[in-house]
């Protein structure tokens, strides 16, 4: 019996369709907003990044017949607690291993006054870095890709494609771009978990808006090597950077490492409460 290259065994379009189908409309969105940027000298801020991979997220998701809430969650409060939940544990994954530092005498932090408005655009911008990274990679690509392949074949695929999309960011050499990226493929893997295990795309988009907050919006750390003014300013003791990230940020820290691989390990025994489906 011949296998139907384009139609599945119940007759719908195989996922591996649907994803190319994504691209082509995410690039139809795109390459005239990137073309209107050039022309008048600008960037595509995260924030209409991150409104363009919605559209095409929807507009996916209406070829198919199904609603954006089967990407996103159902927003109700049970995606209101998720969300905080994922807040306070990106928070967490900052704080434990900046504290470490301190307490070891690594690096001690000055007060940096920032005005109101830097620290709005500061929350803004890293509203828009988490919408936009979790939309594309834990979104439409990620859920068809789990439809067709399995959980872990998609989690590997899609951590590979983050990690790539981040090998090229400022300070990405030497002992910190080993580090920086084994730290970053374990992120994307605890991301997908946090999707995987509460079926809503609210606990991602929490845990990473507050880890990147914490990290560069109140810590001041570089934020996967972009420099951040944050409501402190740390300043490094003589330590090797291997230890605390340096200005690419604590991403590429070795107690880092061994926060975000605890925080994926509980995320995954995660005991999701009886009579919720997840």
């Amino acid at each position: 019996m011949s296998i139907n290259p384009f139609l599945n065994s119940e007759r719908q379009l195989r996922n591996g369709w649907w994803i190319l189908i994504f691209f082509l409309v995410l690039a139809s969105i795109l390459m005239p907003a990137l073309l209107v940027a050039q022309q008048n000298s600008m960037d595509v801020s995260i924030g209409l990044q991150a409104v363009i991979i919605v559209i095409a997220s929807w507009i996916c998701q209406l070829l198919r017949r199904k609603s954006l809430t089967e990407l996103l969650g159902k927003f109700n409060m049970r995606w209101l607690k998720e969300f905080c939940l994922g807040g306070l544990t990106g928070a967490a994954l900052m704080l434990v291993p900046a504290l470490i530092m301190w307490f070891l005498g690594w690096v001690h932090w000055q007060w940096n006054p920032i005005g109101f408005s830097t620290l709005m655009s500061i929350v803004l911008l890293f509203v828009g870095v988490a919408a936009a990274e979790e939309l594309l990679f834990r979104g439409f690509i990620f859920q068809r890709l789990i439809a067709g392949l399995g959980q872990w074949p998609a989690q590997l695929i899609l951590a590979g494609y983050f990690l790539l999309t981040h090998l090229n960011n400022p300070g990405m050499t030497g002992d910190v771009k080993v580090l920086a990226s084994i730290n970053i493929f374990i992120a994307s893997l605890m991301f997908g978990v946090a999707f995987i295990r509460t079926k809503s795309l609210a606990m991602p988009l929490g845990l990473h808006f507050m880890a990147n907050l914490t990290q560069g919006g109140v810590l001041g750390f570089g934020v996967s090597g972009t420099d951040q003014s944050g409501l402190l300013k740390p300043v490094f003791n003589e330590v090797p950077e291997w230890l605390t990230g340096g200005q690419f940020g604590l991403e590429a820290s070795v107690l880092g490492l061994v926060c975000v691989v605890i925080t994926f390990i509980l995320i995954q025994r995660w005991d999701i409460p009886k009579g919720i489906d997840p």
